[in-house]
């Protein structure tokens, strides 16, 4: 699931952002980097590659820097949670290399995982919402994105994300759309030596957490930013809103 994200911004940032005068996806792409949250050239490229437009249900502003309701209580991340995520991981998605996106949603952060490890590489989505999946599906068909699908490099799966997705571990990047408790062991499992995983953790009060695994096995925790996530729970308690 997407879900409501936030990073400590200024103020005056925030409010320019969401006062709806970003009208483009290029617009906006360029907006997250004057303002330092895109830093690198691919994370721009793939910004303004997909298109945010294809991955909002209808009648949504797609281009007004706010996380936004998807449905089954579950929300898109604000774009500039997505930079932001994208920029921790992007020495993690190289050409080649194998990524997992735990709570999928719309599909948004899946497509730019597959466009940045390429054909020859893996980029892995899952969701516990079968709607959502199947939204997802067709958000990716009609972007950029949609050879990847199509060639099979890409694929969006139903299952409960906190179990990862063992059948193609282990992975060189991890990102985790709602927050844990504590971290799942089976995505720790699942993390490449050399890979890293990207994680908001806790309940009222919440870290996004980034896990380096060393090639040994053990790992490294260290807080990137205060967040505010839907919790990484089974999909009765997200319908129920619990």
């Amino acid at each position: 699931m997407e879900v409501l994200l936030r990073l400590l911004l200024p103020r005056f940032v925030r409010r320019l952002w969401t006062s709806g005068s970003v009208g483009r996806n290029k617009e906006l792409v360029d907006r997250l980097q004057q303002y330092g949250i895109i830093k690198s050239k691919r994370v721009k490229e793939v910004m303004e590659a997909i298109d945010r437009g294809h991955f909002v249900p209808p009648g949504s502003t797609p281009y007004v820097d706010s996380p936004m309701a998807i449905g089954y209580n579950a929300t898109i991340s604000a774009p500039h949670m997505h930079a932001a995520c994208l920029e921790l991981l992007a020495d993690h998605l190289q050409p080649g290399m194998k990524a997992l996106d735990v709570g999928s949603g719309t599909g948004y952060l899946t497509a730019c995982f597959a466009m940045m490890v390429g054909p020859e590489g893996l980029a892995v989505g899952v969701e516990h919402i079968p709607e959502l999946v199947e939204f997802s599906t067709n958000n990716i068909r009609n972007s950029a994105a949609a050879s990847f699908l199509n060639e099979g490099s890409l694929s969006l799966n139903v299952g409960d994300g906190r179990l990862g997705w063992p059948e193609q571990a282990p992975y060189d990047a991890i990102h985790v759309g709602a927050a844990a408790h504590e971290i799942p062991q089976m995505l720790i499992d699942q993390l490449k030596p050399g890979g890293r995983l990207v994680i908001p953790v806790g309940s009222v009060f919440q870290d996004l957490q980034v896990v380096d695994k060393n090639m040994d096995g053990s790992v490294n925790i260290r807080t990137e930013a205060s967040v505010r996530y839907v919790p990484l729970t089974s999909k009765a308690a997200q319908l129920h809103n619990h």
